[in-house]
């Protein structure tokens, strides 16, 4: 099943959505169409409810979208690569490729998110202000005053000052500014976000226990996230200290044996695949453009009978369903994100290298052996 859904791009950068957004948008739905709007304009029919609510169930993901588009606009101006931007269950993340390359940028770029969630709150206030200073109509007022104090509720959570929160981040490029150690700054922040998620945790599980209410179970949810966000990007932190500088193209095997897309399977299963002790290989076509790759598993579906004539390009997985690596890409980005079997290292058009969790695995065994190496010496 895919998780997720592409929905275009916003200056280049690919946005997607996760499943989930469904769940958040039809519970933000059911609260304005349950109790916001019936409240605030009362005598509508259900219908109207729903309709508006649903609209401006999507208005606010919106926003949200506008908030992670803003950390991803800045991190781009200062040289940060962009991945993508997603939108899921608890809001949304700007998937960042690289590091800030310094405090300032750092900072700016967490700032740049809850910017915008409040001049998001500041515009709908005002809008509902005069909505009601003209008698506009009572649903028109209530949603507008609840997109003002959701936004302004998501600037301000995002502020704690705890990872993966942008306050967190704003901690890290303080504490970096000031220690000028950047990896000692992400702990403290990973710290404090821990703890962070633990108490938002607790509280949630204090609403459901003693209040029987709930909307604990929500806190709990996020308390979670948050502990375990930040125990994750320590892990991150710490992986990218123990590989130092380390490249792709420093750990990539190269070069890589690729397969022709004109080749037929009998052909290549005979030249290749049987030789190579290798389960997954680069296609490429007559210009040594990468087309996708193919694996033994694609190779065993094909008869016996068809593999004369069944070619590569037939069978392979293409290529926007597989993974490309730069390699000047530092190894712990690529060790911290889901590896495939097999990752293409391209440069100018030509695959010159394969990454697979094999090559990472290796890498990083083989940076523990050099650190205990280093501590045993200096004994």
């Amino acid at each position: 099943m895919r998780q997720t859904v592409p929905l275009g791009r916003i200056a280049g950068i690919p946005v997607a959505v996760h499943w989930t957004v469904l769940v958040i948008a039809l519970l933000l739905a059911q609260g304005l169409a349950g109790v916001v709007l019936p409240a605030n304009a009362p005598g509508r029919e259900t219908g109207a409810y729903w309709l508006v609510a649903l609209a401006v169930a999507g208005v606010f993901l919106g926003s949200v979208l506008a908030h992670e588009a803003a950390h991803a606009l800045v991190a781009r101006h200062y040289g940060v690569r962009v991945r993508r931007i997603t939108l899921w269950l608890l809001g949304g993340v700007a998937e960042l490729d690289s590091q800030p390359p310094h405090p300032r940028a750092d900072l700016l770029i967490a700032l740049a998110g809850p910017a915008v969630s409040a001049g998001c709150a500041v515009l709908f206030g005002a809008a509902a202000v005069e909505a009601h200073r003209f008698g506009s109509s009572p649903l028109a007022e209530a949603s507008l005053g609840w997109l003002a104090l959701v936004n302004g509720m998501l600037a301000v959570f995002n502020l704690l000052p705890g990872a993966p929160l942008d306050g967190g981040r704003i901690l890290r490029a303080i504490l970096w500014r000031v220690r000028g150690d950047r990896a000692a700054a992400q702990r403290t922040a990973g710290r404090v976000g821990f703890v962070l998620g633990v108490l938002v945790l607790a509280i949630g599980a204090a609403e459901v226990l003693l209040v029987a209410d709930l909307g604990g179970l929500w806190l709990m949810l996020i308390g979670a996230f948050l502990a375990t966000a930040a125990r994750a990007e320590q892990a991150g932190d710490d992986l990218a200290a123990l590989l130092g500088g380390t490249r792709v193209d420093d750990v990539m095997t190269a070069p890589a044996v690729c397969g022709g897309e004109w080749q037929s399977v009998a052909s290549f299963v005979e030249a290749v695949a049987s030789r190579v002790p290798h389960r997954r290989f680069p296609v490429v076509d007559l210009d040594g453009r990468p087309m996708g790759t193919v694996g033994l598993s694609e190779l065993a579906r094909v008869p016996a009978r068809r593999q004369p004539v069944v070619r590569l390009r037939d069978v392979l997985v293409p290529l926007a369903r597989t993974r490309i690596v730069a390699a000047d890409t530092p190894l712990a980005e690529v060790a911290m994100s889901a590896l495939p079997p097999l990752a293409l290292v391209v440069a100018q058009g030509r695959v010159i290298g394969v990454l697979s969790p094999g090559d990472v695995e290796r890498a990083v065994q083989l940076a523990l052996v050099r650190v205990r190496q280093a501590g045993a010496a200096a004994d």
